[in-house]
């Protein structure tokens, strides 16, 4: 190869963010947010809330889950806690709960062509037990971008379940969601799970959540440990593609009862303590080309 060309191809292999052989492709952060800022400063710019029970509409009331509560704006439900965290917090006042469901703005976190998208979070569950933490149901999720248009289409559209924990028991679990309902490919209601992962500290400590998305499989990971993985051979084509062709949306919200708390032990007693926030220190966002051999 001409001198010339090889420096034409080093160009090329260096813009696409390739590596040459034997490298793997470098991740490049779309989206990142630490969280920094006084306490009780208000959601960051890049977020906006849901608030109330349901999307705008309703076309699932109770957030389709049954949940009880209502959500709110208010930085008593959802704020900066001065520490670099953000803090969903539940509160129950005359007998009515309120809490935080917080979604970014952008709806357009999707894998590059032949790449992979990693979607990743540094989060403290509430700190709560089975015997005061029944009801509580916090979680770190996506939804595909096409639910934004008229909030239907649900399961279809693909939801991704990065994290989520029921009643303070000391495990944790992930999920795909797809297809029709009831049924389907990914078994609706429950969808493809991973079932409850012992983790005896992930409530009340640190822990880092992610997933990775390509055309071909979504994996889970639990401080970099797998979880679960779904390969896109386990359904059809079709089904595939309108569960994870698009983009997505992240959403973090700490639910209180609900479908899947009653179906693992009840929702909310007078034993549930509110005022148990869910901590998130990072929110990341990262992309890697398909790496091509030369």
């Amino acid at each position: 190869m001409r001198p010339a060309a090889r420096v034409l191809l080093a160009l090329i292999v260096l813009l696409a963010g390739c590596s040459g052989p034997g490298q793997e492709a470098r991740w490049t952060e779309i989206f990142r947010d630490d969280f920094s800022g006084a306490a009780g400063s208000p959601l960051p710019s890049g977020w906006l809330h849901d608030l109330g029970t349901c999307y705008p509409g309703c076309p699932a009331p109770r957030w389709g889950t049954g949940e009880i509560e209502t959500m709110t704006d208010s930085t008593e439900n959802v704020s900066l806690d001065g520490a670099g965290n953000l803090a969903i917090t539940p509160l129950l006042r005359e007998g009515a709960w309120t809490s935080g469901r917080v979604e970014t703005t952008r709806s357009d976190f999707r894998p590059p062509p032949g790449g992979v998208l990693r979607v990743e979070a540094r989060i403290q569950l509430p700190a709560v037990t089975p015997s005061d933490g029944a009801g509580y149901w916090p979680a770190f999720w996506m939804l595909g971008a096409p639910l934004r248009d008229g909030y239907t289409g649900w399961p279809a559209i693909g939801e991704i379940d990065v994290v989520e924990a029921v009643n303070g028991r000391p495990a944790v679990m992930a999920a795909m969601h797809c297809g029709v309902m009831p049924g389907g490919p990914c078994g609706e209601p429950s969808g493809i799970g991973s079932g409850e992962r012992p983790c005896p500290t992930c409530h009340g400590s640190f822990h880092r959540y992610a997933v990775e998305i390509s055309e071909k499989e979504i994996r889970w990971y639990l401080d970099d440990t797998p979880v679960l993985t779904v390969a896109a051979a386990r359904m059809d084509q079709q089904t595939w593609r309108r569960a994870t062709a698009h983009g997505f949306f992240l959403i973090l919200n700490v639910a209180i009862g609900g479908g899947l708390p009653e179906a693992l032990g009840g929702g909310p007693t007078p034993t549930t303590l509110p005022g148990r926030p869910m901590l998130i220190d990072y929110v990341s966002v990262k992309t890697k080309p398909l790496t091509h051999p030369l």
